[in-house]
């Protein structure tokens, strides 16, 4: 086995973007395996579960999980976030390595530390899931870089063109390529906390404007309404059964009967059911008035 004098035994904390820089030259300090060196490790690891042999094949691999999560910086995600990812993949990869395939690990581990970096930028892009299908993961991790084969950098919609191409080589709806484009174009979520200006002052939250009425103002409305309900309940008593049907046709239901309508109903003229209606309307306003006074009366004593 190679000399690990001076090599950390552990993999190395990585803390925010702030700690990287150390961190990359932390796991420099572990040695490349030989074939040969990786061959007997995965052995031991699968006959004998030693901890050990996995430790030396993860912390060998961990320059592989940080060179893949450079190609994701892109989504506007911490790199630190995504190595983190990256070595949970690595972990599960070494876990289920089998050397006797004839391949080496780093081959078999990409696909694991791909996957467990591409989920992380799934769940963390956006709060509205995307990436549902298997295609439609391929779609989010493949659209920027076929734009720009196809010098697609507008801001807008893709041309017609752009559009086919691109749905036709992913194997997905143009429409399906146009939602994704505009779900990037428009970025991922950003915190209502974020501070508007470099010392601290404001959040965008405070910019905010909540057009709903307040509270009060809605307990308000909801009691003057009852009452104005109760008031017309009750001045519709000072009206006979005809002038209450038909100022109640007329008037206050969502779709109102016509004057031909009534006068059928009445056997009368159209011009005798409008008399009736406008005579009606004038009892009731009076009627109402007259029990909005005695309320007021009453609350006065």
């Amino acid at each position: 086995m190679s000399d690990r004098k001076n090599v950390p035994a552990t993999i190395p904390a990585l803390g925010g973007d702030a700690s990287l820089n150390r961190y990359l030259s932390e796991i420099r300090k572990f040695p490349v395996l030989k074939p040969e060196q990786e061959y007997m490790l995965a052995k031991r690891l699968q006959e004998h579960g030693d901890a050990k042999a996995a430790e030396q094949l993860v912390t060998s691999h961990l320059r592989l999980v940080s060179k893949i999560a450079m190609g994701y910086r892109g989504y506007g995600l911490p790199v630190s976030e995504l190595i983190s990812e990256g070595n949970i993949g690595l972990m599960q990869g070494v876990k289920k390595f089998d050397p006797d395939r004839g391949f080496r690990l780093a081959t078999y581990a990409m696909w694991w530390i791909r996957a467990s970096m591409q989920e992380f930028i799934l769940r963390s892009w956006s709060l509205v899931k995307i990436g549902t299908t298997a295609a439609q993961k391929k779609l989010f991790f493949n659209l920027r870089r076929m734009k720009n084969n196809l010098q697609a950098f507008e801001d807008g919609d893709l041309n017609q063109e752009a559009l086919r191409k691109i749905a036709t080589d992913l194997g997905v709806s143009e429409e399906e390529v146009n939602n994704m484009n505009r779900r990037m174009a428009m970025g991922g979520d950003t915190s209502l906390n974020v501070p508007m200006r470099e010392d601290g002052d404001g959040q965008w939250q405070d910019w905010l404007v909540d057009d709903t009425p307040l509270q009060d103002e809605r307990v308000a409305d909801a009691q003057e309404g009852d009452m104005r309900h109760a008031l017309l309940s009750e001045a519709m008593d000072s009206l006979n059964e005809r002038e209450k049907h038909i100022l109640t046709q007329r008037r206050l239901i969502e779709e109102p009967q016509t004057l031909e309508e009534l006068s059928q109903t009445y056997s009368v003229s159209r011009e005798r059911v409008r008399q009736i209606e406008v005579r009606a309307f004038e009892k009731l306003q009076k009627a109402m008035l007259r029990i909005a006074g005695e309320k007021r009366m009453l609350l006065t004593i």
